[in-house]
């Protein structure tokens, strides 16, 4: 029987920096199972491209020329809701960091970045996680710990996480990646992916932050 190839995941980069673009496209053009499709220097030059080759995922900086990266997601969100946009950049101030997740990005990555790492987080987000590094997870986390409103009586309660799944959800809020956790825990990938799935059913969420958020807040 010969089984089928994983399908490639496409990847573009909007990035304005020559040097920049050139070292993302040759560690993605050099990892298994990933193709970069497009670079582009702008976000305006990215908004004509993108939508028609329908990347899987999106390395967005936000210090871009003319458009900045945070309207470039909000714009392209519209017209790719199935691509995931990770944001690549030296900022980890909290205003661009809460802009961008609110604008539709799924992951918010600290340059420098190393090339493996760069290569987990976009397979994690392509997965269907939230990847950030563990400075911008830990400033996600410290602007939701915050005690949540008091639920009315009668209200019905979230499912309770098992010890696992709150094990999970810890080093989440502390922004390991899929593949650290189930280092760190002694168990397969695909055990953290269906812990987390069972999570995020758990606290009707659709996403890593809101994950970190909801959990804090209870």
């Amino acid at each position: 029987m010969t089984l089928k190839k994983e399908a490639e995941i496409t990847v573009a980069v909007v990035e304005d920096h020559a040097p920049v673009r050139q070292s993302l496209r040759k560690i993605l053009d050099g990892s298994e199972g990933i193709r970069c499709t497009a670079v582009c220097n702008s976000g305006e030059q990215a908004l004509e491209i993108l939508p028609s080759i329908r990347p899987r995922v999106v390395l967005m900086d936000i210090s871009l020329p003319g458009m900045d990266g945070v309207e470039c997601v909000r714009r392209l969100v519209e017209q790719m809701p199935d691509a995931s946009i990770l944001m690549l950049t030296v900022h980890d101030q909290d205003e661009p960091i809460f802009n961008s997740l609110e604008a539709g990005a799924c992951g918010y990555l600290h340059k420098p970045l190393r090339a493996d790492e760069l290569v987990a987080a976009i397979r994690e987000v392509n997965a269907g996680g939230s990847p950030m590094t563990s400075n911008i997870a830990r400033r996600v986390v410290r602007a939701f710990a915050k005690p949540g409103p008091a639920k009315p009586p009668g209200a019905a309660k979230d499912a309770e996480l098992t010890e696992r799944e709150r094990t999970v959800l810890e080093f989440m809020a502390q922004g390991y990646l899929y593949k650290e956790i189930a280092d760190e825990m002694g168990v397969s990938w695909h055990t953290v992916h269906t812990h987390i799935r069972h999570i995020y059913e758990k606290l009707h969420v659709r996403s890593r932050t809101e994950a970190v958020a909801k959990f804090l807040t209870r």
